[in-house]
């Protein structure tokens, strides 16, 4: 049986504590923004492999679990990761605006760059991987919500965003849980993201 890591619930199926186990990523949408980013859904383990990231030129993680912290990381070719975290519990209990910070977070991750300085961490432009403990749940309620909102053209409404995600992660129905789906549906119904992006 795999060992379960710190802050692995306890109920977790034995299957998704597995594949917990290493790194997993999905190139979710590329070409973003003036700098061409592509948005990756991936695991904690993918955040925590160095060899993973530097393979898929991502420089920068944005964290939605609140209980698993992914530490400091250097690639082999001297490159700092950013990590970037807003915190939510995989069932009831998030306030919309949670949720709708953190898609404004990759929004600005996706199209922007906060450049070095030469006394912070070395760093360089690159891909951004949006990630909870197994990026099943939160994390993809979130990049649905991003593209739904953002990515229009691409994406014209939640439900095929989802749709999308789901084929590429290879999840069924049961995923997202259905808290991550209802605070989904109250960001919009409160339409947070204001009348120009309203969805």
């Amino acid at each position: 049986m795999t060992e379960k890591r710190l802050g692995v619930p306890a109920h977790v199926p034995e299957g998704e504590a597995r594949e917990d186990d290493r790194p997993l990523l999905f190139p979710v949408i590329e070409g973003v923004g003036p700098h061409a980013k592509t948005l990756f859904l991936g695991n904690l383990a993918a955040a925590e492999d160095p060899d993973c990231l530097l393979d898929a030129g991502i420089t920068e993680t944005l964290n939605v679990s609140i209980n698993m912290l992914p530490g400091p990381l250097t690639l082999s070719d001297g490159t700092h990761i950013r990590r970037y975290q807003i915190g939510m519990i995989d069932g009831e209990g998030n306030d919309p605006h949670l949720l709708a910070a953190a898609v404004f977070t990759i929004q600005g991750l996706m199209r922007g760059y906060v450049p070095a300085k030469p006394h912070y961490p070395s760093h360089r432009k690159g891909n951004i991987l949006v990630h909870c403990r197994g990026g099943r749940s939160r994390s993809v309620a979130l990049i649905a919500l991003w593209l739904s909102t953002f990515a229009r053209d691409r994406f014209a409404s939640f439900e095929s965003a989802l749709a999308h995600l789901r084929q590429l992660r290879g999840l069924d129905e049961t995923y997202p849980l259905p808290p991550m789906l209802a605070l989904a549906e109250e960001v919009r119904r409160r339409n947070l993201f204001g009348a120009e992006n309203a969805i």
